[in-house]
């Protein structure tokens, strides 16, 4: 049991956690949501006939944040499931409530306002985000490299 603990132990901690000099000028390891592997995307308005936006070409292993935002012009939804299962969602914030989903097919406005989406983008592939209710001009297409 002791050795398990140790192996465990030495596992989680650097080799050069100990030694200083090793670390000298260094900041603490990066990471996935280390702040220089974050980007923030363009908004996403949700709004009765408009276009959603400008296509998005994202990396895999980046974290990324955007803002969607609903009008209130109609109830709209943004589904893309296929999308929505290559990434990882870390967060979805509403008026400061926190959500931690492990799946979704959409999200959908009953009225105005705003939620932000904080996910990693993980399979690559080219995919697109739409209202159901739309045509054409309300889709976002995605590539992830």
């Amino acid at each position: 049991m002791r050795l398990t603990l140790a192996l465990l132990a030495s596992l989680a901690t650097p080799a050069f956690a100990d030694n200083d000099e090793a670390t000298a000028g260094m900041g603490a390891p990066a990471g996935l949501f280390a702040a220089t592997n974050k980007q923030d995307l363009p908004e996403i308005m949700l709004s009765a006939g408009q276009p959603l936006g400008e296509a998005w070409h994202l990396k895999s292993g980046t974290y990324y944040e955007v803002e969607i935002t609903s009008d209130g012009s109609q109830e709209l939804a943004l589904a893309g499931a296929d999308f929505l299962r290559a990434v990882w969602i870390d967060e979805i914030v509403i008026e400061g409530l926190e959500i931690r989903p492990l799946g979704l097919d959409s999200v959908e406005f009953d009225e105005a306002g705003t939620m932000d989406v904080g996910f990693i983008a993980i399979k690559p592939g080219s995919y697109t985000l739409r209202t159901p209710q739309g045509g054409e001009t309300q889709t976002l297409q995605i590539t992830i490299e």
